[in-house]
């Protein structure tokens, strides 16, 4: 018997990596999402096509949904596919894919015979409910954020295709064990470090919204398609569970896990909270390396988008785990930072992405991405390149393991600054190997031309990568600048050493 076909847009973002791994059994799966199956780690598997595609581009939308209807059609299509970032800012990009988008794909419908359309909306397209109330089914989606106005017009547009079956799922914040939901990755951050501000909430601390496992995902889609018949048109569905979990309770959580201990926050009124917001944005657009917290979160400080999700629950027969609550889970977050931090922090970068990474980020991403194609290329360069014998004699004469380890640590501590954007880091570190360098008798000139042939390899090779375009100045300041700072201080302390005034 064959399986029913499933069209997902957004394929390759948290959600729809994780719909099609739990449903690619069930179903033939067709993934539309602007980035390749290999790139975004979405599964690959028989019954998973795969089309790059940008629903935002009408043309290659309709391409997209032309081989869907030459190939056997479709019997339900989830459209997940959205910008979404934290700054409060309206981008372009809201209008051309969660609105535009949106229609681009629902023109395409008409001609499919769906079952049923499914639209991933939001809880946060509502406004928080006073204190005491909470959201339900009914809730208005009544947010005036522009990720919440640009839901609201997905949600009316439904109307417009009253010829479609479609229903709505308003969903909660979706995490995993590794967290990789943005505001949580930098409140951890925060709290779990050594800062000034480690230990500081907004208000009382009880800023709330409700949270839900990843894993959770696929079960929820699969009870929806089973309960189809008891859906009616545009029906609203919240995915989520019915608590909320405040800051403070986090603010524990995460540092009894993580140190031990419980640990006393210092609660900053909200007008005081306001004016240190405003006052580190200001100098962040000075400096133009803007903090992740913005002027209008401040408005929700102390605020709880309580919901009731009951009705969903027993119209679908799910409700969320109690093993996968976030409660439950925020010490396997804490045991996967304490393990293995890299991966921790990667995995969380890239999670970011739709909130506008720092430059320093999305550089460090794309280093770490080509390392092992920017060290064979370095290390090409430094034994075999263009006058190679003359400018590196005596790297030349190290044995191919040693020069391979000393490749491998000097890319690393300069992965370690571009990360942390500090400098200070990779200087720090050419000190130490300016003084090595120079007990076994390489010359200040040849230490400092091996830094800058890495920093040739690291340009040359992001600079073929797509992701890299634009970012010549990143580039610049987080990669050149810091190998620069470094070789000046292998000079400095090879005149210090030779007795000459620095």
């Amino acid at each position: 018997m064959a399986l029913p076909r499933l069209v997902v847009t957004g394929a390759s973002g948290f959600v729809g990596r994780r719909l099609l791994d739990g449903l690619k059994e069930r179903f033939q799966i067709i993934g539309l999402a602007r980035r390749s199956q290999l790139r975004c780690g979405a599964p690959v598997h028989d019954n998973i096509s795969w089309f790059q595609v940008d629903v935002g581009d009408r043309e290659s939308t309709r391409k997209a949904f032309r081989f869907v209807r030459d190939s056997g059609g479709a019997d339900y299509v989830v459209h997940l596919a959205a910008h979404y970032d934290f700054t409060g800012e309206t981008h372009p990009e809201y209008w051309r894919t969660n609105v535009d988008g949106l229609r681009n794909v629902l023109d395409e419908c008409r001609a499919l015979n769906l079952k049923r359309f499914v639209f991933a909306s939001s809880l946060a397209a509502c406004q928080f409910p006073p204190r005491g109330h909470t959201l339900d089914e009914h809730s208005s989606p009544d947010g005036d954020v522009i990720y919440a106005v640009t839901k609201r017009l997905g949600e009316e547009m439904l109307a417009e295709f009253d010829d479609i079956p479609s229903c709505i799922v308003r969903s909660a914040a979706f995490f995993s064990d590794w967290c990789e939901y943005a505001p949580l990755y930098m409140f951890l951050s925060t709290w779990l470090s050594e800062g000034w501000n480690a230990r500081m909430l907004g208000g009382r601390g009880e800023s709330a919204i409700p949270y839900i496992h990843g894993r959770e995902i696929p079960v929820f889609f699969r009870r929806l398609f089973e309960h189809l018949d008891a859906i009616g048109q545009r029906e609203v569905l919240i995915c989520s569970p019915s608590e909320t979990v405040s800051h403070r309770e986090l603010f524990d959580l995460a540092n009894l896990n993580f140190r031990g201990r419980h640990v006393r926050p210092i609660l900053v009124p909200a007008l005081l909270a306001d004016l240190g917001v405003r006052v580190r944005d200001l100098a962040g657009r000075v400096l133009g390396d803007r903090p992740f917290e913005r002027p209008w979160m401040v408005r929700l400080i102390d605020r709880d988008l309580a919901v009731n999700a009951s009705r969903t629950h027993a119209k679908l027969g799910f409700a969320p785990r109690e093993r996968l609550l976030i409660t439950r889970r925020i010490p396997f977050m804490i045991e996967h930072l304490k393990a293995d931090p890299i991966e921790w922090h990667q995995r969380n970068q890239a999670a970011m992405r739709r909130v506008r990474l720092r430059p320093n980020l999305i550089v460090h991403r794309l280093l770490e991405r080509h390392h092992d194609e920017i060290r064979r290329r370095f290390l090409q360069d430094q034994l075999g390149g263009t006058d190679a014998a003359r400018r590196f004699p005596s790297y030349q004469q190290l044995p191919t393991e040693i020069l391979e380890w000393r490749c491998t640590v000097v890319l690393r501590h300069l992965l370690n600054a571009v990360r942390a954007g500090d400098k200070g880091l990779f200087t720090a570190y050419c000190r130490d190997l300016a003084e090595k360098r120079h007990k076994e008798h390489f010359s200040g000139e040849e230490v400092c031309g091996a830094l800058m042939l890495l920093n040739d390899a690291c340009l040359g090779v992001l600079r073929s990568d797509p992701e890299a375009q634009g970012l010549d100045e990143a580039l610049r300041d987080h990669v050149t600048m810091t190998v620069q700072f470094g070789c000046d201080q292998v000079m400095e302390i090879y005149d210090e050493l030779a007795g000459e005034p620095t």
